[in-house]
């Protein structure tokens, strides 16, 4: 199987957007079933919250309501390995559609450029939108809580959030993301480091935002959804 990090309801939507045919899903999951199709992928566990904050509030505590692009992204690093070579991978992501708008990659342990490169990028685009007021949400690592990475947000009308100690669900649409990325990087792309991996890592995040449908979405891929229902399909 193609996608075995996948379950059939996944499988099935992947197949109505490729090809067009229309499946229920009862009948997807006989399929799979009788062929022995089953998702190899570990899910995410709860874990119980933890401390309250130390440098910004959580405001994705309050229940914001997203009803368009950039109003908030989240943040998160993830590592990996590739033919021994130790990598980190930092996203920012679109909380409304899950699009992963910027993202930066780095095979030396704690590089503080990742999280940099990849905030400059956000802050570009966030410039090109000026009238949008945006909420950048991360964890409590010590980069994110750092003067260098936060003194310039205010500037651009960006404000920061910020999970709580020792509590991933506080940003739990991040956390899963990393768990399928890892999961999809490696079982469904055989990511094997025959080319460069920085090459191969943008190809996924391609994959990612515009031909991988979403359960969130309801299976619509990140740009399908925002072409769809953002009144600036070009955000």
């Amino acid at each position: 199987m193609k996608y075995p990090s996948h379950g059939y309801r996944w499988l099935n939507a992947k197949i109505r957007l490729d090809t067009g045919l229309v499946l229920s899903d009862p009948y997807a999951h006989k399929c799979c079933k009788a062929a022995g199709i089953k998702s190899k992928a570990k899910h995410y566990k709860y874990k119980k919250p933890g401390d309250p904050y130390r440098v910004f509030p959580n405001l994705l505590l309050s229940e914001m309501q997203l009803d368009g692009p950039m109003q908030c992204i989240v943040s998160d690093m993830t590592a990996f390995r590739v033919k021994g070579v130790y990598y980190e991978l930092t996203l920012y992501m679109d909380l409304w559609n899950n699009e992963i708008i910027s993202h930066a990659l780095s095979a030396k342990r704690g590089d503080r450029m990742t999280y940099v490169s990849g905030l400059e990028d956000l802050v570009a685009l966030k410039q090109q939108y000026p009238e949008y007021q945006m909420i950048l949400h991360s964890d409590q690592g010590s980069v994110y809580t750092s003067k260098a990475f936060n003194e310039l947000l205010p500037m651009y009308g960006i404000t920061r959030s910020m999970s709580r100690a020792g509590t991933p669900t506080d940003n739990a649409a991040m956390e899963a993301i990393n768990g399928w990325i890892k999961s999809e990087l490696f079982m469904d792309l055989h990511v094997t480091g025959d080319r460069p991996v920085q090459e191969e890592v943008n190809e996924y995040i391609v994959f990612f935002n515009e031909l991988r449908p979403a359960y969130a979405l309801s299976y619509l891929t990140p740009k399908q959804y925002r072409e769809s229902l953002s009144p600036v399909a070009g955000v």
